[in-house]
């Protein structure tokens, strides 16, 4: 498969997982080359990581959370859990997810991520 049939099947994923198409605009002052970038970024993580088999989308999404928020990953950590939500992960997987965190990861770090979350919680407010 090319980088471009690639690509397009993670497009296709983001709509899946986040329930609209992932839209990565050029930045001010981005050069043409950004674009190489954000290519391989969709396509490695979602057009090959999401399509796998091994591991369900839920059980992946709750992997992603943990990983973006133990590495303090904020914006990521946001996407990660707008996908553990549409997934059918509840928002009380989420809170024990992070209470698991605080043990290994360190309280700063599970603070902080938890904040993130309370925010896309609120997103969501309608949903357990």
């Amino acid at each position: 498969m090319s980088l471009d049939e690639t690509y397009e099947r993670g497009l296709r994923v983001t709509e899946q997982l986040l329930g609209q198409r992932l839209d990565l605009p050029m930045g001010p002052g981005e050069p043409a080359s950004g674009i190489d970038f954000r290519k391989l970024s969709v396509a490695q993580t979602f057009g090959e990581s999401w399509t796998r088999t091994a591991l369900d989308t839920r059980g992946r999404s709750l992997v992603s959370v943990a990983i973006a928020a133990t590495l303090g990953a904020s914006e990521p950590l946001r996407g990660q859990l707008r996908i553990a939500l549409n997934s059918g992960v509840t928002k009380d997987e989420i809170v024990d997810l992070f209470i698991h965190l605080l043990a290994y990861a360190g309280a700063a770090r599970a603070f902080e991520g938890y904040q993130i979350a309370m925010a896309v919680f609120a997103e969501h407010p309608n949903q357990d």
